[in-house]
């Protein structure tokens, strides 16, 4: 997160609940700024650590840590929510198709990815369920964003056993196509005509139409170039 987003968020949580304004105590000594509680919160959040382990940094007691997670997840959610915690529109769906055909890639409404993240404090009974080999227990997270990290859809839960198309098969990312209320869209490539947006990925899906995967460059070709490039600079 660079640090102008994470000012404005500061600066917006702190106006927008009262629990991160900045008071003095009986004695009149101040207590913690906004500053601490919103980096305590986004620490645990993005780390995965204890409420306990940020006493030493940030001067937090076990029960003020876990209280500012809390209010900040809620403070996300109310004033957040309505403009970024949603689908996106039909307006949306228009800039995005907009910005991908402006980018080299006509139709195309974001990106798609699955990560595994790791589930520490995972119970021994569902390792197994959760565990690849003699890997760490996982839990996977599918995400679709566009170009500017703008996060429009997120499915969160499956077990890190699963490979991608049962993660998407239990996905509801295809619903609206599936039930008929996603947006028509018509493009043409190589002559050929296509109804159907689509997602751009990586080489390990499904030869579906909502996907693209990424170009294949060969790595022969590859040292082709590489030699071609060395003989031209070697002229030079």
């Amino acid at each position: 997160m660079n640090k102008p987003l994470f000012i404005c968020i500061v600066n917006t949580i702190e106006n927008g609940v009262p629990y991160f304004r900045q008071r003095r105590d009986a004695t009149g000594r101040l207590g913690l700024s906004a500053l601490q509680k919103c980096t305590a919160a986004i620490r645990m959040m993005e780390y995965g650590c204890s409420t306990d382990a940020l006493d030493e940094y940030l001067r937090f007691a076990e029960i003020t840590a876990h209280k500012c997670l809390e209010k900040f997840v809620e403070g996300v959610i109310n004033i957040f929510g309505d403009e970024y915690l949603r689908s996106s529109t039909a307006e949306d769906l228009q800039r995005l198709l907009n910005i991908g055909e402006h980018r080299g890639f006509p139709e195309m409404v974001g990106s798609i990815d699955c990560m595994h993240w790791e589930w520490k404090n995972c119970p021994t009974a569902c390792k197994g369920q959760y565990s690849r080999g003699s890997g760490k227990p996982t839990i996977i997270l599918v995400a679709v964003a566009s170009q500017d990290l703008w996060i429009w859809h997120s499915f969160f839960g499956p077990p890190g056993t699963l490979n991608d198309i049962n993660v998407l098969d239990r996905s509801p990312v295809f619903d609206d196509i599936l039930e008929g209320k996603a947006p028509r869209v018509t493009y043409f490539v190589n002559g050929w005509q296509y109804k159907i947006a689509y997602y751009l990925t990586d080489g390990i899906y499904p030869n579906w139409a909502t996907f693209i995967q990424s170009i294949y460059f060969h790595k022969a070709k590859k040292q082709n170039f590489l030699l071609n490039v060395k003989k031209h600079a070697g002229k030079m």
